[in-house]
Order: structure tokens, then sequence, then C-alpha cells
């Protein structure tokens, strides 16, 4: 069983920056592929960022270039360094880990872009 752990959300003005962090456990963190997804209420969750587990990474069109995200295996920490933050970017944000058959979740972190 893997246990993920968000943390980093807040409320931001539009134009601002917030780092979240999700810390894993109860695994060998660095197998898994990590990804940040985030829901809307009444919208499907949607893929934010990926990183695998050989640091290659993909992002979603709509963050290209504002968000970057990174893993740190020695910590067990996945990163999502978010820039120019959106009122649309308002959203619960997921941390994701994945290998093979394995899917896991942590419970989310609410960002608010907002003025």
């Amino acid at each position: 069983q893997v246990q993920l752990v968000e943390s980093g959300g807040g409320l931001v003005q539009p134009g601002g920056s917030l780092r979240l962090s999700c810390a894993a456990s109860g695994t060998v963190f660095r197998f898994y592929a990590m990804g940040w997804y985030r829901q809307v209420p009444g919208k499907q969750r949607e893929l934010v960022a990926r990183i695998s587990s050989d640091s290659r990474t993909n992002y979603a069109d709509s963050v290209q270039a504002r968000f970057t995200i990174s893993r740190d295996n020695a910590k067990n920490t996945v990163y999502l360094q978010m820039n120019n933050l959106k009122v649309e970017d308002t959203a619960v944000y997921y941390c994701n880990a994945a290998l093979m058959r394995d899917n896991y979740w942590g419970q989310g972190t609410q960002v608010t872009v907002s003025s």
C-alpha cells in the first residue's frame, strides 16, 4: 500500500506562485511514475503534469512553460512548481503514483487563484 500526502495548496492572486509537494511512503518510490492531476466540480479529473521513474516529463498544454514537475527520490517526494497562476488553475490538485497495475491517489489539496 502506498500513502501519498499533498501539501502546499492555498489562496494566491493571479500571476502568483505556489509549490505543491507530495510525500510518498510505503513503497519503493523511485520505481513509480508520479503525476499531478486536478479537478473542478462537475468536470473530469485531468492530467496536469507527469514525471516518469527516469525523470522524463510531460505537461498539459494549458500549463506548459508555467508549471514544472520534479522529483527527489532521496526524499520520496514529488513537487509541482506553479508560476504565473491564472484563475482557471483553480482546482483540487491530486498526486498520483503509478506502476504497472498499481495506481494510488492522495487526498488532494485546494488551489484557489483569485484577486
